[in-house]
């Protein structure tokens, strides 16, 4: 037999959670081709994987890449992590479909999270986003629909609920977006124009779906968690669509009670965590009251400019010591330093500090967010919650400004280091499940997240001994160590730790 590839010696943990066991894995192209032992065999490159795990290639659930995934330091962070697909389109805001008002109204807004595409600032649909990224990246990519973009195209930054004429178009936009290859239909309703959207309106968004994830931000979370999975039993009950909550965070007492409550009410669903306990957002969207119309940039800073915000700064004191700045375009002096810090070193206070941050920034600053739980309670939290057999891996990955969380860096890395190796909190067995299979299936990608012959050969070598996340707080930007061996679709993409250069990343699309 003759292979391009064959990766020798290691013990294979195939996704399905079965015990791993000691095979060679045979690939041809872009597919495995066989499995087992393979050693009087010819092959184009050898991997000796001894000493070593093989597994499937991790599915980011939730990444913010949709336009720094062409750069080779983002493309490297996830690798090093094993991961090889984003699911792009989250928090309902992305740069299609839309008209060039929609995909200007998406970058400017959202760039603190997504940064600015590269070559993307025309009328763009589903299908000319996902050819763009198909074959020009290590890494795969996958697309939900983002809602706030739908509606802001419809609608523009209105605050109104939809008139039916206005739910039409926007429905037509989702069935196109489905039919070009959209994996699901994302929303973000703390976010604009997001939050303006009632439930009914996203449960008629959420009937074409089918078999596809609705994913959503929820309108709250930590200790208000109960009116967000509120509204996602709503939608679920009204349209039949499958949900999945992003990045669900908070008090484990308060969140597993109301997963449990939803899928014991018959609602199919899944989240995504980040094994951290600090977030990262936009600035304007945690110190802003809602009086304030950050969806138009002009009419906001007009207000910000005015004195009618001064009974609302106070309000904030107790959060400034939580914010670090992570992206301050012109102000990059300021990135890696609390509010408090920065502010002290301008000679001001917090408030008139953030203030002045997001004019001169025309609200484009991003922060690195603690929660009040931070400490022990909090970190027993995200264990608990991850083990949860509803829980699939992702990152919440920014890679906007020069501190960014770390999260991007890290957390695949983590899961494996931390909760497996040292916590134990999964099996090695449980973590392909949770961070390759289950992702797998949830968005429609079930010819990839097993090892098994005849699907895409997406496979990670993971040193089990030393798998670890490197980035912190302090230093963000540092890759991962323990897996140095990555194929993408049947393409060695990592090699010893780097990249080779090569980009068969495809855009992929839901597999029948």
């Amino acid at each position: 037999m003759t292979f391009d590839v064959v990766i020798s010696g290691g013990r294979v943990l195939d996704g399905t959670g079965a015990p791993a066991f000691r095979a060679d894995i045979g690939i041809t192209g872009e597919r495995i081709t066989a499995i087992g032992r393979l050693e009087e065999v010819d092959a184009g490159q050898l991997i000796d994987a001894t000493g070593h795990l093989v597994m499937p290639g991790f599915i980011d659930c939730h990444a913010h890449g949709d336009a720094l995934v062409f750069d080779g330091q983002v493309q490297l962070a996830a690798l090093r992590q094993g991961v090889t697909t984003f699911v792009l389109g989250q928090d309902g805001l992305s740069y299609a479909p839309g008209s060039a008002a929609t995909v200007g109204y998406a970058t400017r807004y959202f760039a603190a999270v997504n940064g600015v595409h590269p070559f993307l600032d025309d009328a763009a649909g589903v299908a000319d986003l996902l050819a763009g990224y198909d074959r020009a990246t290590a890494l795969n990519t996958a697309y939900l629909l983002p809602h706030g973009t739908i509606r802001y195209d419809v609608m523009g930054a209105s605050s109104e609920q939809a008139t039916p004429e206005q739910l039409a178009l926007m429905l037509g936009h989702v069935e196109r977006g489905l039919a070009e290859g959209a994996v699901g239909l994302s929303s973000g309703l703390e976010y604009l124009p997001g939050r303006n959207a009632s439930s009914a309106e996203l449960a008629a968004l959420c009937r074409p779906l089918g078999a596809l994830p609705y994913v959503t931000h929820m309108r709250a979370y930590g200790t208000g968690a109960g009116v967000g999975m509120a509204e996602v039993v709503e939608i679920a009950r009204t349209s039949g669509a499958p949900m999945h909550v992003s990045h669900l965070h908070g008090p484990a007492d308060v969140l597993l009670p109301l997963v449990e409550d939803a899928l014991s009410g018959g609602i199919d669903l899944t989240f995504d965590t980040y094994p951290y306990l600090r977030g990262s957002t936009i600035l304007a969207m945690i110190v802003l009251p809602p009086q304030v119309p950050a969806a138009e940039v002009d009419r906001a800073l007009d207000v910000l400019e005015s004195s009618s915000l001064e009974d609302w700064w106070p309000t904030l004191d107790d959060l400034w010591p939580r914010l670090t700045v992570s992206h301050a375009p012109g102000e990059e002096w300021a990135e890696g330093l609390t509010i408090v810090e920065a502010a002290g070193r301008k000679g001001v206070t917090p408030a008139e500090f953030c203030r002045r941050l997001l004019v001169d920034t025309r609200l484009e600053a991003g922060c690195v967010v603690a929660r009040p739980d931070e400490g022990p309670e909090g970190e027993e939290s995200v264990r608990r919650i991850l083990r949860h057999p509803a829980h699939t891996g992702g990152s919440d990955g920014i890679y906007v400004g020069g501190h960014p969380h770390p999260r991007g860096w890290g957390a695949f890395a983590r899961f494996l280091g931390v909760h497996v190796r040292e916590l134990g909190d999964w099996t090695w067995e449980q973590a392909a499940v949770h961070l390759a299979s289950h992702p797998a299936r949830r968005f429609g990608l079930l010819d990839r997240g097993l090892l098994r012959p005849g699907l895409v050969a997406d496979v990670v070598v993971v040193d089990p001994a030393t798998v670890a996340d490197l980035a912190t707080y302090a230093a963000p930007r540092t890759p991962a160590t323990g897996i140095s061996e990555v194929l993408v679709s049947g393409v060695r993409v990592l090699s010893r730790g780097a990249l080779t250069g090569l980009t068969p990343g495809r855009a992929l699309r839901p597999t029948a």
